[in-house]
């Protein structure tokens, strides 16, 4: 049994619909879910599926990282996934999780990625490019963000008629049908 732990910053839709797919499906347990936000819905979610979670300041996760890795380890996590989760992850936990942390972002990277491209911003900048086509990408989690190596991408078209509110909504569809399987698929491609 692999164990994961859900990092989410907000309401924590995400990571309600990962702990919900885990539950029915085998090899996969979701262990812990933990926030930089101690009044984040992401820990009312937690509390109702049981989950045990974890309140972190952004200090704690860059300079007392140690502390963070000890509370992973005592819940016997494997992989980090984040959810919509707002802070960069520091050298010393991926070091400690190689290529075992996975992040979903709401658009096709490369393009629209880096820092402070999160949540509705994405969505602004895709729709006052112009582009047509928007999406997912699923991808692992390396010391630059969203440059990680890019584990699956899924597409929607961008409608004239689509303000950044419409778009996140198909964003947020892609997100519940795609990152689950994708985060089980890895994880069971990569069990050793």
């Amino acid at each position: 049994m692999k164990k994961i732990a859900i990092f989410a910053s907000g309401s924590g839709t995400n990571a309600e619909n990962l702990a919900n797919f885990f539950r029915l499906e085998e090899g996969v347990e979701v262990a812990l879910i933990g926030t930089n936000k101690k009044n984040a819905f992401v820990l009312e979610r937690a509390k109702k599926l049981g989950v045990p979670s974890l309140i972190f300041s952004n200090q704690t996760l860059q300079n007392e990282t140690d502390f963070l890795i000890s509370e992973l380890r005592k819940a016997s996590v494997d992989y980090l996934v984040l959810a919509g989760f707002l802070l960069k992850i520091p050298g010393k936990l991926i070091q400690e999780f190689p290529n075992k942390i996975i992040n979903i972002h709401p658009a096709l990277l490369p393009n629209y990625g880096g820092k402070g491209m999160y949540g509705m911003h994405v969505h602004e900048a895709v729709i006052n490019s112009k582009d047509p086509i928007s999406g997912i990408t699923i991808h692992l989690v390396n010391e630059e963000y969203d440059k990680g190596r890019i584990l699956h991408q899924a597409k929607c078209d961008v409608n004239e008629s689509d303000s950044a509110e419409t778009l996140a909504k198909k964003i947020h569809e892609l997100e519940y049908e795609y990152f689950p399987k994708v985060v089980k698929d890895y994880i069971m491609a990569n069990k050793k």
